[in-house]
């Protein structure tokens, strides 16, 4: 099953030209504890999940799209994976205009969207055809930015409309909590209040928290973006490459995740917590649905049961259906053991809580909030994204 990606914005190109390095590198060097017969089948299942064959190129191509309202990082990345030797960009794969959209959401949104829709839609429609099996499209993008945010919002909504039945997993690159736009606030609210109604996942990665990372476990002293966006890729790559059995067929059909992404009411018959209890017991980080995979050496061994743990998860899920566990004893980017967690937990809550409160207070004085009118986004689509994101932070907080 083939995966369409789309890279929006210079952030999305970015991470997306490291993120098909990554794969490129790993399925070209697959090995572990494996036959030969199972590392075939990983390679077969990663080489049609993200690349194409063309008639007399050397190299596979990347079943991509790149949109920028700005080229000098698009002709960067193309540069660059064209120096791989191991994989590249097609011929036909990316748009671009030289009229930058700025750190205006709207602009991106109500303007370059619907101006650029059919010449965007028409090169993701070429990749689709290179398809044999289309699983669905994953999408990267800044919360920030104008390109990115507006415009990656604005393409997930026509890929809903164009490809109703396919998987869409969005992967949003949350901002800095001490500034990199003045109103990106704005940007993540109306993004994230959009993208909750057309997509059907969406991974986030927090800068922080990636800054941390390079920090403190990798003793990086002057951190790029560059170094960020390596590792976001490496968390990308071991989620998204496939975990095929010796037959070559792999884990996940329409789904690319296999994980519960919808907060829901409890079932009907099941009785909640706090009901039996009387009150609601007191959990750290309640989580709806986790995905473990694990990767190389000892991989049929590993303990999983403190991941098990019915404390964790919502009381109203039936018991065991939260937690699913992947395995495979081939390793990824050479790593002789690697564990990868996906949560949807209430950890992203106070992140979101915060920018949602940022926002409205700049809102609530009307600060920039003619600059996106004048762009056709009224007042009231500022409230109804205020409301779509109380609503899911009202949800996830009473899990």
């Amino acid at each position: 099953m083939s995966i369409v990606t789309v890279q929006l914005g210079q952030c999305g190109n970015q991470i997306g030209q490291e993120l098909f390095d990554v794969i490129g590198k790993d399925c070209h060097n697959a090995q572990g504890q494996s036959n030969k017969k199972e590392t075939e089948a990983y390679r077969a299942c990663s080489q049609e999940r993200f690349f194409s064959e063309d008639n007399g190129k050397d190299a596979p191509s990347a079943r991509a799209v790149l949109v920028d309202m700005e080229p000098k990082v698009i002709s960067q990345a193309i540069a660059t994976a064209a120096k791989s030797g191991i994989w590249r960009y097609g011929e036909e794969s990316f748009f671009c205009q030289k009229q930058g959209s700025g750190n205006n959401w709207a602009n991106g949104f109500c303007v370059h969207g619907p101006r650029h829709e059919r010449d965007i839609m028409n090169l993701v429609r070429r990749q689709v055809e290179k398809c044999d099996r289309l699983s669905g499209f994953f999408t990267m993008m800044s919360l920030a930015g104008g390109t990115g945010s507006g415009l990656g919002t604005y393409m997930t909504q026509c890929l809903r409309d164009t490809y109703p039945h396919s998987f869409i997993l969005n992967q949003v690159t949350w901002p800095y909590g001490t500034g990199e736009v003045i109103v990106q606030n704005y940007n993540s609210v109306l993004t994230l209040s959009h993208l909750y109604q057309s997509s059907d996942a969406i991974l986030v990665h927090e800068n922080d928290t990636v800054h941390k990372i390079c920090a403190q476990l990798m003793n990086i002293k002057q951190i790029s973006f560059k170094d960020v966006n390596k590792v976001i890729a490496h968390q990308l790559g071991s989620v998204l490459q496939p975990v095929c059995t010796s037959d070559g067929t792999a884990e996940y059909k329409r789904n690319p995740l296999g994980i519960d992404w919808q907060v829901r009411p409890p079932l009907p018959g099941l009785t909640a917590v706090e009901t039996l209890t009387g009150k609601k017991e007191s959990r750290f980080n309640t989580s709806l649905s986790n995905l473990l995979i694990l990767r190389g050496k000892d991989v049929q061994s590993a303990d999983q049961g403190a991941f098990a743990d019915p404390a964790l998860y919502t009381s109203w899920r039936p018991p065991g259906s939260s937690i699913t566990t992947w395995r495979t004893p081939i390793a990824f980017n050479r790593y002789e053991k690697l564990a990868t967690l996906v949560s949807n937990s209430q950890l992203l809550l106070k992140p979101l809580d915060s920018i949602v409160g940022r926002a409205w207070n700049m809102f609530a004085s009307r600060a920039y909030v003619h600059q996106y009118i004048k762009y056709g986004i009224s007042e009231g689509d500022f409230l109804d994204s205020f409301t779509a994101l109380e609503q899911v932070i009202s949800s996830y907080s009473n899990l």
